[in-house]
């Protein structure tokens, strides 16, 4: 059999688990190969199995529509270089064979990091319904130089089944290195945190607010999806905008071109032209997220109007979770002009059980010297932060209360 080495260039990776095509391309252009003779499946187990329907929602046949089905514990080892990297399953719950989805009850693990526990994929789609398929993203340092993904059955209920369809893996910078440390959304004054290198995140949403989904091929350094923001905004959801014609995004030293494609710049979202409706409410996304975990919340900005000129035109509160995050917030200000980028990270703690909701709320900063009473965002990527306590991303199935002295390793 030849030898598939099932990588791309730059160091990709993306195994189509359970195809039986040597190499073939998803929808966004990008090349996948067969696990079936890949170095990364060494001494393979399981099956392969085709999906016996088909979502009309799927984004591409391509991994989607094969399988690799595990009935015991099975690995795949990526020799790759140290650093960190998007690691990302591509999950689509179908009837394989005679495997039912509803009998797929696993576990996945990065190494020594629980990514999932006890998951079940099936129940994920009927929650969030009309989905039929999604993609889990994990951000990883490795130190190795080996990533080992282990696939599980559980043990309960009788006759788990593990499976996955594809695996891509692309190496990234330390996207959540900065410059300035976030802040602790607490309320009293910033308090700054340093979250340990080798914490382990996973994306929870990423979203391209007041724009239009940017697909992974828009996002050509690292095949992020930018979704748009109206399914979290509520009933008060402002209004949304474009960039002028004659305004030019431009990237900074702080602000690298990978940090987020130039489309989500081009987009907005700002609270209306009333200035006495925005001082009577806020601005408001709400995401269910799951309790017992610390979350790093990046917001991204950049004024693309001209109209906004102004030293302090439209200063804003940031409040994350009922909690203040920022008190004045200056797009113009912190990033210093039209057209310019910056972004900012606040952290925060979900305690509780289950899921429950993480509210980011804007609300104008009162001031006789603001040119606007007004707030603004361009886009906003939720990342889950790994607990150290059991090296876990996975949902945990009792109340949890996140010690602070395990978030910062290196306090």
């Amino acid at each position: 059999m030849a030898v598939n080495n099932s990588s791309t260039g730059s160091g990709q990776i993306r195994l189509d688990c359970g195809a039986s095509t040597t190499k073939d391309f998803d929808s966004d252009d990008r090349a996948w190969n067969s696990d079936n003779g890949s170095r990364f499946a060494p001494s393979l187990k399981g099956f392969a199995a085709t999906a016996l329907d088909q979502d009309p929602a799927l984004p591409s046949n391509i991994p989607f529509m094969t399988a690799r089905i595990f009935t015991s514990n099975y690995t795949y080892s990526f020799a790759v270089p140290p650093g960190r990297m998007f690691v990302r399953l591509y999950i689509y719950p179908s009837t394989y064979d005679i495997h039912a989805p509803s009998s797929a009850y696993f576990g996945v693990a990065a190494n020594n990091l629980v990514l999932l526990n006890n998951f079940s994929a099936s129940q994920i789609t009927l929650a969030l319904k009309n989905v039929g398929s999604f993609v889990h993203e994990y951000s990883i340092n490795v130190t190795s130089g080996r990533l080992e993904l282990t696939f599980s059955p559980s043990t309960y209920p009788n006759g788990s089944y593990a499976f996955v369809n594809g695996i891509e893996i692309i190496p990234t910078p330390d996207l959540f290195t900065t410059p300035i440390m976030p802040t602790l959304a607490s309320g009293l004054n910033p308090i700054p945190l340093r979250i340990d290198p080798a914490t382990g995140f996973q994306t929870m949403y990423r979203l391209n607010v007041g724009g239009e989904f940017v697909s992974p091929k828009g996002d050509v350094e690292f095949y992020r999806a930018w979704h748009n923001d109206t399914p979290y905004t509520t009933a008060a959801c402002g209004v949304t905008f474009v960039k002028d014609s004659n305004v030019t995004i431009t990237y900074t030293p702080g602000v690298p071109n990978y940090t987020a494609p130039v489309d989500v710049y081009a987009s907005a979202r700002s609270m209306g032209p009333n200035e006495q409706i925005n001082l009577n409410y806020n601005l408001t996304w709400i995401f269910p997220v799951d309790a017992g975990f610390y979350y790093l919340v990046r917001l991204h900005f950049c004024e693309i109007q001209y109209a906004i000129t102004k030293l302090k035109p439209r200063p804003f509160f940031i409040y994350i979770n009922n909690q203040t995050a920022q008190r004045e917030m200056d797009v113009l200000v912190a990033s210093g002009g039209i057209g310019r980028i910056v972004y900012k990270d606040y952290v925060t703690v979900i305690t509780g059980f289950g899921q429950v909701d993480l509210l980011v709320q804007l609300h104008p900063y009162f001031s006789t010297t603001a040119e606007y009473h007004d707030a603004i965002l361009n886009g906003l990527e939720i990342f889950k932060l790994q607990s150290y306590e059991d090296d876990s991303l996975a949902a945990l199935n009792t109340p949890h209360v996140p010690k602070m002295t395990v978030l910062p390793r290196n306090f």
